[in-house]
């Protein structure tokens, strides 16, 4: 997955700066969103992945397929991804752009799972904190998980602090067999 990372990144980079440039960071969010995900979908990665078709053929598929949900500049994008044989890449180039953009906003999405259901006023009380640990305006999500006993786990970016009852007793068995 790095590989794909790395290649998706230069492009992720002059999307969000095209559209931060043309102060359409919202509109093109949602459009990269619906191309990666229309591009990810099992039926079209057979098309995408068609050798008989040209690179110009895949495109125009693809943004038939989109329709009206993508605009003039984001056919064009994913034409250029086309010429360059990145279509594949599209869905992290969507993630990466979506990186760039909660980067700039000073947001994080924050995903806590717990064993049982939080409330409203736990969970608001937990976005405080990991905002004010964070420095970032924390948008929450909540699961849960009867198999992590007690406590939480909550997943900011590629930050993870497991403070549940499972990965407690998964440390302690680690060392115990050190």
């Amino acid at each position: 997955m790095a590989e794909l990372s790395t290649l998706a990144r230069p492009y992720a980079k002059a999307a969000f700066e095209y559209a931060r440039g043309k102060d359409a960071l919202a509109q093109w969010s949602e459009q990269l969103t619906t191309v990666a995900a229309v591009a990810a979908a099992e039926g079209m990665e057979l098309v995408l992945d068609n050798p008989s078709l040209t690179d110009a053929q895949q495109a125009n598929t693809l943004n038939e397929v989109c329709g009206d949900a993508t605009g003039a500049e984001v056919k064009n994008f994913v034409s250029i991804l086309s010429d360059n044989k990145r279509l594949s890449l599209l869905p992290e180039i969507s993630a990466q752009f979506e990186l760039f953009k909660a980067n700039l906003e000073k947001s994080v999405d924050v995903e806590v799972v717990s064993a049982f259901d939080l409330d409203d006023a736990t969970a608001g009380k937990l976005a405080d904190v990991l905002g004010k640990k964070l420095e970032r305006e924390v948008k929450v999500s909540t699961s849960t998980d009867a198999e992590l006993l007690g406590g939480v786990l909550i997943r900011a970016g590629d930050l993870v602090i497991d403070g549940s009852v499972r990965g407690r007793l998964n440390k302690l068995a680690e060392a115990m067999n050190s």
